[in-house]
């Protein structure tokens, strides 16, 4: 069988086939079928977006690599905003009701604060969720921003969403309020599913969406299931991170309860001094992709998941004892997933909690899966951000994987904190580990790609590994020959504080990335963008013009930004003879392909009717000017032109509500609005060029009166209209002859004959243009010369007219500043199309700058505290009792009757139960 081919596999082909030959073509059918399953199997998936709200300030992707290269320790008290720590705490792990810690990592964000107005969300509903539903909306949306994907084109698109939960803190406080505060948002509010699902929801992703509690390793599950999702074509975008909010003592008493924690607060990982791990709370989401279609979406890729694993402890030495065998189990699986071999990674972020028992096992897994492969001069780095703001417990995972995205992105392993002494039981050169305890360049071997795992073991035994590698270098975008000498941002959000607060953060971007181009900033803002009511849209050739306009909006008191509540009504004018000019359109020529393409068919078509062709017409070499004066000439070249620009406005996505033209606007007036094909228009336009030649004097402009030199061309030209196929119009199509809606007659030759003979109608049928709602007029044509002949007859404002071309402005500095009023009066734009065929890829821009407000069930702790602060003040009958010690307090509230508790009528503290502040008196 050596050298076997098979030629011909068509039905016809194998009937020749010997039987030995069949059967190897349907082997080799076979195994190409296998193979393809194998890839899609195993295709890597692909990160192309981060979202993130974790301790110390690192409320996004780039603040949180700032904290991690520093090596902050974002490790404080625990805020009053929670809860009363001197209530709370005593040193003694025994006292009933009571936490040994004081510290922990919280989000320095007001998290009672939620923009619910941008969600449309209504107050009521919204003070009836959990935080944590608040977050993860906030910070998906940010997620999706990062990666360029506007969030309101991804309805009924098959998007998945996977939440990593498991702790509700909100519910607990809600609870000693008791049933009056139970409403018809409470359940929706509260329950894990909905964290998800409201997503989802509010998104209209029909994606695969479910809510994952594995405790610590809940959210690494989630992105492995996601990515096991989108492997298995269940969807063809993935959200997935996780959530965890610390709002009520309780979780913090639990853990204290079980020792778990470590008296500073602080995860001391493979510390001598570790002594559990500390508290900590956060939010982080991923955005994924196959690698195949993010490659092929030209998305910014940061980094990709190779493969992973999920297995469980199983029967272990005690239920939330970590079982060794099983995490090298995982590891393993998750390696071979991969098909990566244990030498190839470089770096792994250890789920590293922090506990003296932990700890050891955990070393002595990747000693024995991954350390002892590498060699003395290269070890295996090993590191955990717990170190840096604690255990963000179904949050975890994601925090160490998005801390290994970043890693990745700038070739920097950040240093591991609180190591001053290794844990006697662990022996680092054994297992062949080092742990980097400062910034150090992540370098591997040349030809050698950076790769990573990251491990997330839970406290119920289930365990995730994920391996990372690097992101692939990103082609090089191949240069076009059409490049845009002006550019167009757009800026947009739901109030005109946020847009300020929008210019500013893109302000600050362009500062901070002065190397960024001017093409990628505005393709990633236009294109990747949701667009809202109030709007901004600056014009500039480079980053630092856009950054001066910025400022220069930022700094205007009162700036003229009117909402769009709706889609305006858009009236396209079509100019007549005396408006052309020799080069007129030529820089659109050169840098607009559709436009270009659209004049060379126009050019094509016309061949038969012309003796010079219209590009020689329009852009005559060496500027003669007497073809194009003459009708038989200028008239197809202004058709040709005018039907170039409004095939490009209508690729924008600015489609007309009416249409009107005069003389030979008029033509493409009809074409447009679909009353004879293109091919028609061009003809008649050249033979009715080639007749008005004829005429001592063809003014199309004015509203002259008809006289018999005119009358005769008309009766001339009417056998050649009535060759032409009409139909009916698709779009209003407002007639020049009688000035108001055309019907039935412009299917007939006869209209187009008495189009040549009577006055136009301008000032009637511009008058039928606001009649019918038009406000926005645009004016298609090389000159806006219709603007000055209407004001002779109208002295009021007329709505806004917006210029095609100016003969005395560059054509792109005339067309992007219409489209600029254009997006500003509320039309909504295809920016993908606009942006086509033009140089440009996405990157992370400033995302949505949300307007919070506090919303908070009345009485519920974190807005009580200063009520707490005066109840030494309070007097009641019911609180003369002096509580001595923690059993009575205990007892005292379990006698309390809530229901029969007045309410505190102290305007500082009035609607709050009165048990909320009897419990905490000393």
């Amino acid at each position: 069988m050596a050298g076997f081919e098979i030629m011909n596999t068509s039905s016809q082909g194998i009937e020749q086939l010997s039987p030995l030959q069949r059967a190897a073509l349907a082997i080799k059918e076979m195994q190409a079928k296998l193979d393809r399953i194998e890839r899609k199997k195993n295709e890597p998936i692909a990160i192309i977006g981060l979202g993130c709200r974790f301790p110390g300030g690192a409320n996004d992707p780039d603040s949180f690599w700032q904290l991690l290269r520093n090596g902050v320790d974002a490790t404080q008290e625990v805020p009053s905003s929670r809860w009363n720590i001197d209530t709370y705490y005593d040193p003694n792990p025994e006292t009933p009701g009571k936490m040994y810690v004081r510290q922990g990592g919280f989000l320095d964000i007001a998290v009672d604060k939620f923009d619910a107005q941008f969600f449309n969300i209504s107050p009521r509903e919204a003070i009836s969720m959990d935080p944590q539903q608040r977050l993860l909306l906030e910070v998906s949306w940010e997620a999706l921003e990062n990666a360029g994907q506007s969030p309101d084109k991804l309805a009924g698109s098959r998007t998945g969403v996977f939440i990593g939960i498991c702790n509700n803190d909100y519910s607990q406080l809600l609870q000693p309020l008791g049933s009056r505060t139970i409403d018809l948002y409470t359940a929706t509010g509260n329950v894990f599913s909905v964290a998800a699902g409201r997503l989802s929801y509010i998104l209209g992703l029909n994606g695969p969406t479910l809510a994952v509690d594995t405790s610590c390793s809940s959210s690494l599950v989630s992105v492995h299931l996601a990515c096991q999702s989108l492997r298995l074509q269940e969807c063809r975008m993935a959200l997935a991170g996780g959530v965890n909010l610390m709002l009520s003592p309780h979780g913090t008493i639990a853990m204290s309860k079980m020792r778990a924690l470590a008296v500073d607060g602080r995860c001391k990982t493979f510390d001598a001094a570790a002594d559990g791990y500390g508290r900590g709370e956060g939010c982080g989401i991923v955005l994924l992709k196959r690698l195949s279609d993010a490659i092929a979406d030209h998305d910014n890729i940061l980094a990709l998941i190779r493969g992973g694993a999920v297995n469980h402890d199983g029967h272990s030495s005690g239920l939330t004892v970590p079982n060794g065998l099983a995490q090298r189990a995982v590891i393993r699986e998750g390696l071979e997933n991969a098909k990566v071999e244990p030498e190839q990674i470089s770096y792994i972020e250890a789920h590293g909690t922090g506990t003296s028992l932990g700890d050891p096992i955990e070393v002595r897994t990747l000693g024995a899966v991954l350390g002892k492969k590498h060699s003395e001069k290269q070890p295996l780095m090993v590191g955990s951000v717990k170190t840096n703001f604690g255990h963000l417990e179904p949050a975890a995972g994601i925090a160490s994987l998005i801390k290994v995205v970043l890693a990745l992105k700038h070739r920097e392993i950040p240093p591991h904190l609180h190591l001053k002494q290794v844990n006697p039981h662990i022996s680092l050169e054994e297992n062949g580990l080092t742990i980097p305890t400062e910034l150090t360049p992540w370098s591997v071997a040349e030809g050698q790609k950076r790769l990573a795992g990251v491990s997330a073991f839970g406290m119920s035994g289930t365990n995730a590994h994920l391996v990372l590698e690097e992101a692939p270098i990103s082609e090089v975008v191949q240069s076009t020959e059409f490049q845009r000498p002006l550019h167009l941002l757009t800026l947009s959000t739901k109030s005109e504080t946020a847009l300020k607060e929008l210019a500013h953060r893109f302000e600050n971007y362009i500062a901070a990335h002065p190397s960024e181009s001017i093409e990628n900033i505005c393709f990633t803002a236009n294109t990747g963008r949701s667009h809202f009511a109030y709007r901004l849209a600056v014009v500039a050739e480079s980053t630092i013009q856009l950054q001066q306009q910025l400022v220069a909006f930022i700094a205007t008191q009162k700036p003229d930004i009117v909402p769009s509540i709706s889609q305006p009504k858009i009236a396209f004018l079509f100019t007549g003879q005396g408006s052309q000019y020799v080069g007129m359109g030529r820089q659109l020529y050169d840098t607009q392909p559709l436009f270009r393409q659209v004049l060379d068919h126009c050019d094509q078509l016309l061949r038969p009717y012309l003796k010079h062709s219209l590009l020689s017409i329009l852009y005559p070499e060496m500027g003669a000017t007497l073809y194009l004066d003459n009708t038989a000439y200028s008239q197809p070249a202004l058709f040709a032109l005018e039907y170039a620009l409004a095939q490009l406005w209508q690729s924008w996505g600015i489609e007309p509500t009416l249409v009107m033209g005069f003389g030979v606007g008029e033509y493409v007036a009809a074409c447009i609005a679909g009353v004879f094909s293109l091919e028609d228009g061009l003809r008649l336009v050249s033979e009715r060029g080639k007749l008005m030649q004829l005429l001592p004097l063809a003014n199309e402009i004015l509203e002259v009166n008809a006289d018999e030199a005119r009358i005769s061309v008309a009766e001339t030209f009417e056998p050649i209209a009535a060759q032409v196929t009409y139909s009916s119009p698709n779009i209003g199509l407002v007639s020049s002859v009688t000035g108001q809606l055309a019907a039935g007659e412009v299917e007939q030759a006869g209209y187009w004959r008495q189009q040549l003979i009577e006055a136009f109608k301008l000032s009637t049928s511009i008058q039928t243009l606001y009649e019918q709602g038009c406000e926005l007029l645009v004016e298609i044509g090389p000159n806006p010369s219709l603007v000055e002949q209407t004001k002779q007859y109208f002295s009021q404002d007329l709505g806004t007219w917006l210029p095609s071309l100016d003969k005395t402005h560059d054509d792109w500095q005339v067309l992007l500043h219409s489209l600029s009023n254009l997006y500003m009066k509320g039309l909504d734009v295809n920016w993908i199309e606009f942006e086509h065929n033009y140089q440009h890829q996405r990157i992370s821009l400033p995302t949505y700058p949300f307007e919070r407000k506090q919303y908070w069930m009345k009485g519920a702790e974190p807005i009580a505290q200063e009520a707490l602060r005066l109840s030494k003040k309070i007097t009641h009958p019911l609180l003369s009792r002096r509580l001595h010690s923690p059993l009575q307090q205990i007892q005292f509230e379990s006698e309390l009757n809530l229901n029969s508790l007045p309410l505190v009528k102290d305007h500082r503290i009035e609607g709050m139960p009165v048990m909320n502040i009897a419990v905490y008196l000393e």
